[in-house]
């Protein structure tokens, strides 16, 4: 199942602790968030994509492509942009502290398991990680990210060129940033994928067509 976002985001209106904008007075002012939001946080008119946990905004030319089951819950998130790709994931998390950290240890060590190169970089995000794999397509770029936020954690994967080149992440940044996360109240382990499931009026066009809710020239899922 693809969607097509062909409207741009309509912005961003919370503050950001992270990026401050130093005026000619000396002041500072607090720019625009980048993302992800939690849902608690989140008063705008953003149009968005309701997957359930995740919330996806509107950014042009941007495809959200999503692998679900006969029931519509979601398998795999990639948003695409081109040649590049963004994989989403989000996950349980404690109250008290993130798992961004232990998270990235595990990944770094997998990747080494499987031979592949993997290096720690301080990111746009924090703390990320930049491996090479092998694919039957050749050698793969993929650059891992974390935000971690009040009892999830989003976990993205960027393919492509923009794996290389963060700075020419464009529309796929625009969709990370203006991601909202929809928790929930329930208690959850830790590390927990939460819940993601198609809308029910696509959900129910997918019955319609046959029940085929799978995306179509997937990227490598990580």
């Amino acid at each position: 199942m693809i969607f097509s976002r062909k409207r741009a985001d309509a912005g961003r209106h919370t503050r950001d602790e992270r990026a401050t904008e130093v005026l000619d007075e000396g002041a500072s002012a607090p720019a625009l968030v980048r993302g992800p939001y939690d849902i608690s946080e989140v008063d705008d008119d953003v149009q968005r994509l309701d997957l359930g946990s995740l919330h996806i905004p509107a950014v042009a030319e941007v495809e959200v492509r999503v692998q679900a089951d006969p029931q519509g819950v979601i398998q795999q998130v990639v948003l695409v942009h081109g040649d590049n790709a963004l994989q989403l994931g989000v996950f349980a998390a404690p109250r008290s502290e993130g798992i961004w950290d232990e998270v990235r240890e595990e990944i770094r060590q997998s990747l080494l398991r499987d031979g592949a190169a993997a290096q720690e970089v301080e990111g746009e995000y924090g703390p990320e990680l930049h491996a090479q794999v092998r694919t039957p397509d050749g050698p793969t770029n993929l650059r891992f990210v974390g935000v971690d936020g009040p009892r999830w954690m989003v976990r993205g994967v960027f393919q492509g060129p923009v794996a290389t080149d963060p700075a020419g992440a464009g529309p796929l940044a625009e969709c990370l940033d203006g991601l909202v996360v929809d928790r929930g109240q329930e208690a959850k382990p830790v590390r927990e994928p939460l819940p993601l499931r198609l809308p029910r009026e696509i959900a129910d066009q997918a019955d319609a067509e046959g029940g085929d809710s799978s995306a179509a020239s997937e990227p490598r899922q990580v």
